[in-house]
């Protein structure tokens, strides 16, 4: 296949080399986790040789390094302000840009030829499979300093993000009214938690709970369901709205 023809050809060559340095900061332990970590499935399918496992693992060490930088940076702020805060740092839109900015497009093996890849979201999808190539190199450790000092600290930025409200049950809605779906946030549950009152909301669509949210409110507790049922079912449209009371 000439796109893996030309993917030896790049990742050998001394130039790819420094800019995959540029992009790490280092030089790379185990090559060949980074070659896969940046192969788009367009260009080699079988699952040992393209970046979707590395995908999944990443985002997984991603989103609990970003809940763990909240949690310490925000030692009093409660659940639904650090779950917004979480979804507004690691949102599919968020990552590709930062991804774009880090020069990943630049390294990323794809097919060129398919236009819709070009303005599509896997470079954000690229630096989750780099973020897993990097834990398993160099260990969670090293990937929590990596993380912090080249992806949150110089492109994430939390002071902005604070005021930048992203309301997912708009999201909801919106893919609801499009798919002709009954959607509707049903208390499940309230009671009292130190004293708080404590509430559970359900996202409800066509009479099935699709996700729950506990908060203290009600405005938190469904906004939290909503984002859950958003990633839940895969809604891909991450342009952020402006939230409403």
């Amino acid at each position: 296949m000439d796109f893996w023809k030309a993917f030896y050809k790049n990742h050998t060559d001394p130039s790819f080399k420094k800019q995959l340095k540029g992009v790490l900061g280092y030089s790379p332990g185990n090559a060949a986790l980074y070659k896969t970590a940046l192969t788009h499935r367009s260009v080699k399918e079988t699952l040992d040789e393209n970046n979707e496992r590395l995908e999944y693992l990443g985002d997984a060490i991603l989103s609990a390094l970003v809940a763990d930088y909240l949690f310490k940076r925000y030692p009093y702020k409660e659940e639904g302000f650090l779950t917004e805060m979480r979804s507004k740092m690691v949102n599919r839109q968020q990552l590709n840009d930062i991804a774009v900015k880090m020069g990943l497009k630049k390294v990323t093996v794809y097919n060129k030829a398919d236009a819709s890849l070009k303005t599509s979201q896997i470079f954000g999808n690229t630096l989750e499979a780099l973020v897993g190539a990097v834990y398993l190199d160099k260990g969670y450790k090293k990937t929590s300093k990596w993380v912090s000092e080249r992806i949150i600290i110089p492109h994430m930025f939390v002071e902005d993000l604070e005021n930048l409200e992203i309301n997912h049950k708009n999201k909801l809605y919106g893919w609801a009214n499009k798919n002709g779906k009954q959607l509707e946030f049903e208390t499940l549950n309230e009671k009292l938690e130190n004293g708080r009152r404590l509430f559970t909301i359900g996202a409800v669509i066509n009479g099935k709970v699709i996700a729950q949210g506990k908060a203290f409110n009600k405005k938190d507790a469904s906004q939290i369901a909503a984002q859950l049922a958003v990633e839940k079912l895969g809604i891909v449209n991450s342009d952020s709205t402006v939230a409403e009371d």
